[in-house]
């Protein structure tokens, strides 16, 4: 399975990519296999605030309707409006075209708390 290595897991699957204090979020490949077809992506309002540990969207499938859990408090830079229209981006590229939100982290403390991908890639082997 393809686990980047320039970004940061969290063991409810979704990865966060750190660029200075704005932090891009989207769900792992593992996820969107488990999910399998996605047909439905809500995420939240540019300028709107989400809390560390807080959700930030949902994401609704064939099989199942998941949270989507940022780590990082702040505000909401940029949202991923490709996915209103083409959510089946989340199979196809997770961890490019599919990237969900960007925040402007608070703090970014809690990339401490976060899986490299070596540690992810074990934990869902």
């Amino acid at each position: 399975m393809n686990v980047p290595n320039d970004r940061k897991y969290a063991a409810t699957h979704e990865w966060f990519l750190i660029e200075g204090d704005i932090v891009t979020i989207g769900i792992t490949q593992h996820a969107a296999d488990e999910l399998t077809d996605i047909t439905y992506v809500e995420l939240p309002d540019v300028g709107s605030t989400v809390g560390a540990g807080a959700a930030f969207g949902e994401i609704e499938s064939v099989k199942a309707t998941s949270e989507l859990v940022s780590v990082f408090g702040g505000t909401i830079a940029e949202v991923n409006a490709d996915l209103a229209d083409s959510p089946e981006l989340v199979n196809d590229d997770p961890f490019g075209k599919a990237w969900m939100i960007k925040i402007k982290a608070d703090s970014l403390d809690p990339a401490e708390t976060l899986l490299d991908a070596g540690a992810y890639g074990q934990a869902v082997a």
